[in-house]
């Protein structure tokens, strides 16, 4: 028998079929799991079921896995966060999910959302958050499969975590021992003998695996996806928001240096060039600004996470406004001029 705790963990639910959540479930789908998909949209349901061939439900029930790939921006402004919609689908999942099913959180979200996440379960599923770092422009190279980072509320949670998503339940860093995590979950009133069970299968499965190291490589059904775990699933969550803050700052800075060149009769294309010859010189190229959702609204996610104050980002955020009344002004200047010639 294998000591695997999620041997029998086969049925998966992509929640979210959106520019994330439809080539996660694609990617899921080809490594031989069951797969469904739910969408709160019901057009992207269909466009799921014409495109990839994905069966769609409505009902959470019965699944092993629960994938949430959903937008964590307000509707009303993109680049504004928000979790509201990711607090319904985990009340849905609470009503309808088995006990000791795994949650996993693609989704990039404030610092300390899984806990909420799992408070929300009570304490009765494990919740992983694994956030992606997908790239639509070049899915051959940073697709669905690249190295990820995984954290776990418990570590029973990055275990389970590992096994599904690695193939092995390998730690980059150290966990509790059996003892510690039964103390843990034995301070909750809502832990549960189904969710117990589960605890002592992973129990089990430490044992055999102290008796033979080789047993913790043996082959499971995985997404065969590298990753790399960390300590607490804060770790995981400051880890998506920080990398597109940092992305958001090397954009913010070329367009400030942009600007400076405007202001001193300098070209930038040249001077950049020029700068890159360095070995650990990367000046980016500004363009329209620093648009879309992710790394706005993210900024804005790690610019809350703390209560010092991130002066640099800040900065960074009135750079890019400069950054775009600049292009108005040269915008509106252009069509004065193209208005007064034709005139």
């Amino acid at each position: 028998m294998s000591n695997s705790i999620n041997a029998k963990l086969k049925k998966v639910l992509v929640i979210g079929l959106g520019q994330l959540g439809l080539p996660v479930a694609k990617y899921v789908n080809d490594k031989g799991f069951d797969v469904s998909g739910y969408d709160i949209s019901s057009e992207a349901m269909i466009r799921a079921q014409e495109k990839i061939g994905l069966k769609t439900t409505t009902s959470f029930r019965n699944f092993d896995i629960y994938i949430i790939c959903i937008s964590t921006h307000n509707s009303s402004n993109i680049t504004s966060p928000q979790i509201e919609g990711l607090i319904s689908v985990t009340n849905k999942i609470s009503m309808e999910a088995n006990n000791g099913s795994l949650v996993s959180i693609e989704s990039t979200i404030p610092n300390g959302t899984s806990k909420k996440i799992f408070e929300l379960l009570e304490h009765r599923l494990h919740v992983v958050h694994a956030p992606h770092r997908w790239y639509s422009l070049d899915e051959e190279k940073y697709g669905v499969n690249q190295l990820r980072v995984i954290g776990g509320v418990n570590p029973c949670c990055l275990k389970l975590g590992l096994e599904f998503y690695a193939g092995h339940s390998k730690c980059d860093t150290e966990i509790s021992t059996d003892e510690e995590i039964l103390n843990n979950y034995n301070k909750h009133e809502n832990t549960n003998t189904s969710f117990i069970e589960t605890q002592q299968n992973f129990n089990d499965s430490n044992t055999l695996s102290n008796n033979n190291q080789l047993e913790s490589q043996t082959y499971i059904q995985s997404l065969e996806i590298p990753m790399h775990s960390v300590s607490s699933i804060e770790v995981a969550e400051l880890t998506k928001i920080i990398e597109n803050s940092h992305r958001y700052l090397q954009i913010a800075f070329a367009e400030e240096l942009y600007l400076y060149c405007q202001a001193n009769n300098i070209l930038f294309s040249e001077l950049r060039d020029a700068l890159n010859t360095k070995w650990n010189v990367e000046i980016l190229e500004p363009r329209d600004g620093i648009g879309g959702h992710c790394l706005p609204k993210d900024t804005k996610m790690f610019l809350t996470s703390s209560k010092m104050r991130s002066k640099i980002l800040q900065s960074a955020l009135e750079v890019d406004t400069l950054y775009r009344d600049f292009l108005t002004r040269r915008e509106k200047k252009l069509i004065t001029s193209v208005d007064n010639l034709t005139n």
